[in-house]
């Protein structure tokens, strides 16, 4: 396959330093638990926080005859070493407040002690503290990559967290758990190497030294340490440590380190005898520590383990993506311009190329001389007659990298003889563009005058069932017998629910044999009406789709009773209380307009479902029109109540119906030309048409609104489509 730069790169800079980023990993986890068993120990006083430098200074030099040194650490824990009364050393943690004494300081355990060793330099001393620099950097690169990968992929930067698809577990939980991770890793890596650039001292040094003048030291006013301005105004949570007078001589003095700065204290007068700022570089060096080792946040440093892990679940997850494209190449047995078949394959992660590969395989055994490749190797091919398409969509209605040139191509290409042509897209319900670039190719061929040998097919999330009707389409247009093996194609059914029935209508009372089926979910799921309801009647690979309509926070099926049925069958056997597994999918690309002037539902038969839904839905009274259309007048029976519980609160405005089965007959297309003018004022004013049913009603539906737009309006029905105020959910 192709592969673009951005892919390239993040895959040579991963397989290149894993090794060093695999170990730094595991021992950042167990380092990130450093400081958060640090922070559980019990030496943080009550009153740190607000307590002044003059308060606690004025309590040591109270409570012991001699303080030599005191620190606060990033857990604001206090440490000091005193000479009791008794003329004993005391070190340890102390309470600022009451310089009561606290324990002993903790020391790292051996474990950490260990991983901090082979985190710092992987026990090489300065070559690994060389090489785990460079596995920052190279990490750094391999984090930048992967989040322009993913701006690819959305298409947008401000789409960076939209939604995407699970339509694959390695490849899902990459890209989920890489934005959320992203920022901490930057700033480990960037960390990382400044702290490695640090220890190499390739930074530039503060070299400034207090400079006191002596000569001008005064012993007078002699004050008490309480009442020192300087330190009274020195909050404790800003000191790192101070350092004692040695002696009383007038030439020794307080030296306090403080965040982002040192001062020289006079020990009789409290005067300030010298100050020196920290330049930016020891700032951005105390920042850098605490932010890669977490210290002093137990939040941070959950959030650095967080990361740590999830780099560890890029690299299975990325070699898993990685193992999976290159089992998915393109082999061929013939030459190209040997062959009559060319399947032309356009996929961004390899899911599309095993059921090209399996149509290849079975039309190379009917003996069938076939060439494969990607969209993007379009060519002239000396002996080609039949083109076969299979092409995924990438992002939001885009090609997929492999692709991405061959519309232009196939403008510039000629073929040698007259060619007809084929297009599968594979794609996924939840996104809008649905096989958006399957159809953009395909009009690119008929563009090319070539011969449309079957018309353009959509498959959702793989769907093997979906994947069998094209074939046997296939068969019946080619007189081939191709017989797909299922075994290599076959995906369990994933991320389902148990759902529990409600209540279901008889069937034998309504004269379509349709009934309407209402479904509790078993926990509480978030879905809306034109979601779609993947059922699996035999547990396996076959599904089957149904337009859900939400009422009362249930779902709501109507369904139609074939009696051959796969899935009809199975749902019409379900009894009230059973509780069976299906998968909800989004298809937000079908969902009730929330801001617009008018609605315009089209639907027939069972198409019904999700604007019943969409009726109990529009709270707000949008202006809705439901055209609908129906066999018989009977078969209005099972919808009445609800339709008319709509009606009278003003959720649906109107109500057409046509009949096709009465003494004057009607479709809905009729019915939608009598309103022509309506029609057209309402796509004119921003309205939304929406249509659910049989694609023979959309073919129907889709030729008068084009002719009303045209007539009314000026305008074809694609700038209206375009504008995105045409939803369908038709199959």
């Amino acid at each position: 396959m192709t592969i673009s730069i951005w892919r390239y790169s993040h895959l040579a800079l991963a397989v290149s330093s894993f090794v060093f980023v695999f170990l730094a990993s595991v021992t950042g986890i167990v380092l990130a638990f450093q400081p958060i068993s640090e922070q559980l120990q019990p030496f943080k006083s009550d009153g740190f926080d607000t307590a002044s430098l003059a308060e606690t200074l004025s309590v040591f030099k109270k409570t012991y005859p001699e303080v030599t040194a005191l620190e606060i650490d990033k857990n604001d824990f206090v440490s000091a070493s005193v000479i009791t009364e008794d003329n004993k050393n005391l070190n340890g943690y102390f309470n600022p407040i009451t310089a009561e004494y606290l324990g002993e300081k903790v020391e790292p355990s051996k474990l950490f002690q260990f991983a901090t060793t082979l985190h710092r330099s992987l026990f090489l001393k300065g070559v690994g503290r060389f090489f785990v620099g460079l596995c920052s950097f190279l990490l750094f690169l391999i984090a930048v990559s992967g989040a322009i990968l993913i701006i690819k992929r959305q298409r947008s930067f401000k789409k960076f967290f939209s939604k995407i698809v699970n339509d694959n577990f390695a490849q899902y939980w990459h890209v989920v758990l890489g934005r959320l991770s992203l920022i901490p890793i930057i700033v480990i890596t960037i960390t990382g190497v400044y702290l490695s650039l640090l220890k190499f001292n390739l930074l530039p040094e503060s070299k400034a030294s207090h400079t006191v003048d002596f000569e001008a030291i005064s012993e007078t006013p002699i004050q008490e340490i309480e009442a020192f301005t300087v330190f009274k105004n020195i909050p404790l949570a800003d000191v790192k440590s101070v350092e004692f007078p040695f002696s009383s001589d007038v030439e020794d003095y307080y030296t306090i380190y403080l965040k982002d700065k040192e001062i020289v204290v006079n020990q009789f007068t409290g005067e300030v005898l010298s100050e020196i700022k920290y330049p930016l570089v020891t700032l951005i060096s105390a920042l850098s520590l605490n932010l890669h080792t977490g210290k002093g946040s137990i939040i941070w440093s959950l959030i650095l383990a967080f990361a740590c892990l999830n780099i560890l679940f890029f690299i299975y997850s990325g070699f898993a993506m990685t193992l999976k494209r290159q089992k998915a190449k393109l082999r061929n047995k013939f030459k190209k311009h040997k062959c009559e078949y060319i399947i032309l394959v356009g996929s961004e992660n390899g899911s599309t190329i095993p059921f090209a590969n399996a149509f290849y395989k079975q039309l190379i055994k009917a003996g069938k001389k076939v060439y494969i490749t990607e969209l993007n190797k379009y060519e002239t091919f000396k002996k080609v007659k039949h083109i076969i398409v299979f092409t995924a969509t990438y992002g939001e209605g885009e090609p997929p990298t492999n692709a991405n040139t061959f519309l232009e191509q196939l403008k510039s290409t000629e073929q040698l003889y007259p060619i007809s042509f084929s297009v599968v897209g594979f794609g996924s319900y939840a996104y809008p563009d649905f096989c958006q670039f399957a159809l953009d190719v395909d009009r690119g061929f008929k563009a090319k005058k070539a011969h449309q040998f079957l018309p353009p097919f959509k498959i959702n999330d793989r769907s093997l069932e979906a994947f069998n009707q094209w074939i046997y389409s296939f068969n019946k247009a080619s007189g081939l017998v191709l017989e797909i093996p299922q075994k290599k194609l076959v995906s369990p059914p994933k991320q389902t629910k148990a759902l529990q029935v409600i209540s279901k209508t008889d069937v034998v009372s309504n004269p379509d044999d349709t009934f309407i089926i209402t479904l509790k979910p078993s926990r509480k799921q978030r879905f809306n009406s034109g979601d779609l309801l993947a059922v699996y009647p035999e547990n396996d690979y076959r599904e089957r789709l149904y337009s859900i309509g939400k009422v009362n926070g249930n779902v709501q099926l109507s369904v139609k009773h074939y009696r051959n049925g796969f899935g009809s069958n199975y749902i019409n056997s379900l009894q009230e209380n059973a509780v069976f597994k299906a998968r909800i999918i989004r298809n937000s690309a079908f969902h009730f307009p929330s801001k617009t002037t008018r609605v315009l539902l089209v639907a027939n038969g069972t198409g019904i479902a999700p604007f019943i839904g969409m009726t109990h839905e529009n709270t707000s009274k949008i202006e809705t029109h439901l055209y609908y259309g129906l066999r018989e007048k009977q078969s209005l029976n099972v919808y009445k109540k609800d339709l008319d519980s709509a009606l009278q609160k003003k959720q649906l405005t109107q109500l057409h119906l046509a009949f096709s089965r009465v003494e004057n007959k009607q479709y809905v297309q009729d019915l939608l030309l009598e309103d022509a003018p309506f029609v057209a004022e309402t796509l004119k004013n921003n309205g939304v048409v929406m249509l659910c049913g049989s694609l023979a009603m959309q073919k129907g539906v889709l030729q008068v609104l084009n002719v009303i737009c045209e007539k009314y309006n000026q305008k074809p029905l694609r700038y209206y489509q375009s504008k995105k105020q045409l939803k369908m959910d038709c199959y």
